[in-house]
């Protein structure tokens, strides 16, 4: 099958296929005399494992990794479970910067109630007063 086939029935786009394929991701396919690529029915199911993974949120090295894991199947799986236990914590640390961010944006629309003008918007006022002392800690060196 040609790329515009495969990239229909992987749901992506040709560009993602020729990315992956740049990434080492995804083998590159047979070419035909004139020069087209030819994908199997195997590079859909690489796709389909690359998009699974990336919908896990995982990198392209961690993706790599898994790959290279599933090249030599008889080893233990100790080193995929110590990589998910490495990105199972990442992905705790984002949520927890997600819960803080999601606080500092209710805390600033709780700052201006409607019906006022833009030079009295808690909002705009809060995120200025913020950005300045961001930019005082930087300029003294403090990291506070």
């Amino acid at each position: 099958m040609r790329i515009g086939q495969l990239a229909q029935i992987a749901g992506i786009d040709t560009q993602t296929i020729r990315f992956y394929e740049q990434q080492g991701l995804l083998p590159p396919p047979e070419r035909q005399e004139n020069g087209y690529r030819v994908y199997t029915e195997k590079h859909g199911e690489w796709l389909a494992f690359i998009r699974r993974c990336r919908v896990l949120d995982l990198s392209l090295t961690e993706i790599r990794e898994l790959q290279s894991y599933q090249d030599d199947p008889r080893q233990p799986c100790t080193a995929v479970n110590a990589m998910l236990d490495d990105h199972i914590s990442h992905v705790r640390s984002q949520i927890t910067a997600l819960q803080a961010l999601e606080q500092q944006l209710v805390s600033l629309r709780a700052s201006c109630n409607e019906g006022r003008e833009i030079n009295a918007c808690g909002i705009l006022t809060g995120i200025s007063e913020e950005s300045k002392q961001q930019l005082y800690r930087a300029s003294s060196g403090r990291k506070d």
